[in-house]
């Protein structure tokens, strides 16, 4: 891919506390490869953030969706405008300098490459990596560690149109519908995401005691009957919605992953 080419990063964000948000920008600002930065407050905008150099985007109400309105926003104005990938951040999240070179990088090892997976560290409030080891990305690849080429920008409405009861899995269900529409991935072979580890159980994991603001593993209990209650019919649009069907598998192991 020549340097001619333009890059976006969308950052969905909702009242993530300012020095959170001012460590994800930086982080987006240091890239090897020049990119463009959307930012899109869901509902709680940050009046600091039009003075910063980023695209400063005020939805007027917030989703409750997991960031996947704002995200989606964010990433069709990104597609309109002609932007030749397209990657994602959660505001809580950082980037190593070389991601997106690295996911550009992997992009190239294929001229039918559909989208980049990368790799991510599981991070502490500090910053400073817990040493366990995280899913597979065959089995999870977190919302941050998706770049979007444009053989896969047909499927970005998914993100909006994934059922708010489904939001607390987007991720999961967003790639779920990547793989069910046979598109190709590259992975990037080294860690260059770095993902603000709030969850309980990666700290038990570590042997160490989570922090006092750690979260449980979401119940889905609520997603599963939630689920078994929708009709034949009901079940059919939700698999239009999100890209792929869920069938009585799916609704039996639906589970956060964190």
């Amino acid at each position: 891919m020549s340097g001619s080419k333009r890059y976006a990063i969308v950052t969905p964000y909702h009242k993530e506390e300012k020095w959170l948000v001012e460590r994800c920008i930086r982080s987006v600002q240091a890239q090897t490869v020049k990119v463009e930065h959307f930012m899109i407050a869901d509902g709680h905008p940050q009046d600091w953030l039009d003075h910063q150099p980023v695209r400063h985007i005020r939805l007027d109400r917030e989703h409750r969706d997991y960031g996947n309105t704002p995200r989606t926003i964010g990433a069709l104005l990104a597609v309109s405008e002609g932007y030749d990938g397209i990657g994602f951040l959660d505001a809580d999240n950082w980037f190593e300098n070389g991601h997106v070179a690295s996911c550009i990088a992997a992009a190239g090892r294929s001229e039918t490459c559909d989208y980049v997976i990368a790799r991510r560290n599981l991070c502490r409030p500090d910053g400073s990596v817990i040493d366990v080891p995280d899913y597979s990305v065959k089995v999870h690849v977190d919302t941050s560690c998706f770049f979007l080429l444009p053989g896969s920008y047909h499927c970005i409405p998914s993100l909006a149109l994934t059922p708010i009861e489904l939001s607390p899995i987007c991720d999961q269900v967003f790639y779920s519908g990547l793989k069910a529409r046979k598109l190709e991935p590259q992975i990037v072979d080294h860690k260059t995401v770095n993902y603000h580890c709030l969850w309980d159980f990666t700290y038990r994991s570590a042997g160490e005691a989570p922090p006092s603001n750690a979260k449980p593993i979401v119940d889905t209990t609520p997603m599963k009957k939630w689920l078994s209650a929708q009709s034949p019919r009901q079940m059919e649009i939700i698999r239009r919605r999100v890209g792929y069907k869920f069938g009585l598998q799916v609704k039996a192991e639906l589970k956060i992953r964190p």
